[in-house]
């Protein structure tokens, strides 16, 4: 029974957001059949997003294959779920109970507190309960005490990080209706904030004016189709037809072969853009329940897809940056004593993508370029300064992608490294969680006085 609630219904993305759904419609004492609807296509649209990503990471996996062929890089490619797939043999218990109790902090902070947030990301949930687990087992925590410690510092991150986000959030979408709930908010962070300071006078990406013979590259589909069929013939001719032919297309001509892959990569962006907007569609009606009766006010905190509709041209834009500052950085890591970190093209594809839109939302074109850039560069450094950490684990193969991973690892590990105390560290990581949270209610306090008096 355990096991059935832990891993096969929470550990289950699609059931987890669809519970919330139910729940929402559930205490706005909805019919019967809006019950049913509206949860059924909330998990539907995650099961479509989720299918756009399978078929986008198939894609992708061929194409890093034949970079690595042409350009000969051993190194270490950042995946998420590789990672807690090798660590949950020893710490899936602890991983399962964070992530359980992490849970419900969220919910009791943003009962709360002023940060009415409830992630609803729950494979980015596991990810970041499996990081803390490792780092908390290995730094000398055990038992009730450690699941307790994990579970505060994951709700906190769970409320902390959305909110961190949510002004640069309202920017993109012009409304306050959903929160980005992703481990890759300090890259968005930074692209939004470099995109204030490079990005004045610049104009949106999506004011690309396109001569009417190229008109066609308006089509989000068609550009991204053209842009990945490109990069695939580039690469497959770098790594050769002999390879590609005899390693990765059974046998098919490799020009053949990449053409499909670049338009195998545009239907899954598309797969993914029509889950999400099935998602926001059910999920923020349904989410009213939850807003209005048990958390007032509470806004769902949505997997980074979420805000790819609302700038088309920069996710491409943010993508292909965030690659490139990747490869630039392969040059310097090795130079700092660094794990040489291949760019992985999921991580960079959705962080890259996001920081993108981010940086759009702030400094138009510019701001998308060194924005993405910036999160590129973040995302090739984190997982490489990380590293050390879990590969004395037995993790050398691979490490975590995203960068509030590498931020959150390494803080909570060289803290604990630093203090010989475990008594010292949970009260300087309370402490550290506890002081957004004081700020806030404090601000939050002045502001409604100051409306009282107006009154």
């Amino acid at each position: 029974m355990v096991d059935l609630i832990m891993k096969d219904i929470l550990g289950t993305p699609a059931i987890l957001v669809g519970l919330f759904a139910l729940i929402g419609l559930l205490v706005q004492k909805k019919n019967s059949g809006d019950v049913v609807s509206g949860t059924l296509k909330t998990v539907m649209g995650f099961v479509i997003l989720g299918a756009g990503a399978n078929v986008l990471v198939q894609s992708l996996g061929n194409f890093s294959s034949m970079f690595d062929e042409a350009f000969a890089v051993e190194g270490v490619i950042p995946n998420n779920e590789a990672i807690v797939a090798l660590a949950q043999e020893s710490f899936g218990t602890e991983t399962a109970m964070i992530m359980l109790f992490g849970m419900v902090v969220n919910i009791i902070l943003a009962r709360l507190s002023p940060f009415k947030y409830i992630f609803l990301t729950g494979h980015h949930t596991m990810f970041m309960a499996c990081l803390i687990s490792v780092i908390l087992t290995t730094g000398g925590f055990s038992g009730a005490g450690m699941i307790l410690l994990g579970s505060v510092i994951l709700g906190a991150i769970m409320v902390l990080f959305p909110a961190m986000l949510q002004p640069y959030t309202r920017k993109v979408t012009g409304s306050d209706d959903f929160a980005v709930g992703h481990f890759g908010s300090v890259g968005y962070l930074v692209a939004a904030s470099i995109g204030r300071v490079v990005g004045k006078n610049s104009r949106s990406t999506e004011e690309i004016k396109v001569p009417k013979s190229l008109s066609f590259l308006r089509d989000t589909s068609v550009s991204v189709s053209l842009t990945m069929v490109i990069l695939f013939f580039v690469v497959a001719g770098a790594a050769g037809p002999g390879f590609v032919e005899s390693e990765l297309s059974g046998g098919q001509n490799f020009l053949v072969f990449s053409f499909m892959q670049g338009l195998t990569f545009a239907a899954g962006v598309y797969i993914i853009l029509a889950g999400v907007r099935m998602l926001l569609g059910e999920i923020v009606p349904a989410f009213k329940g939850i807003a209005d009766k048990i958390v007032p006010n509470a806004k769902p905190a949505l997997d980074c897809p979420a805000i790819f509709p609302f700038a088309g041209n920069a996710v491409i834009i943010g993508f292909l940056f965030s690659f490139a500052a990747g490869l630039i950085s392969m040059l310097f890591l090795p130079l700092l004593g660094l794990k040489v970190i291949v760019p992985g093209l999921v991580p960079h594809f959705f962080t890259g993508a996001a920081a993108g839109v981010f940086g759009n939302a702030t400094g138009g074109r510019k701001g998308a370029i060194f924005g993405s850039m910036a999160n590129g560069v973040m995302i090739s450094f984190l997982p490489a300064l990380l590293l050390p950490v879990l590969g004395s684990l037995g993790f050398q193969g691979t490490t975590f992608g995203d960068g509030d991973f590498g931020v959150v690892g390494i803080v909570l590990r060289n803290l604990i490294n630093l203090v010989e105390s475990n008594v010292i560290v949970v009260g300087i990581i309370l402490a550290l969680l506890a002081l957004p949270f004081a700020l806030s209610i404090k601000k939050h306090g002045r502001d409604k006085q100051k409306d009282t008096s107006a009154a």
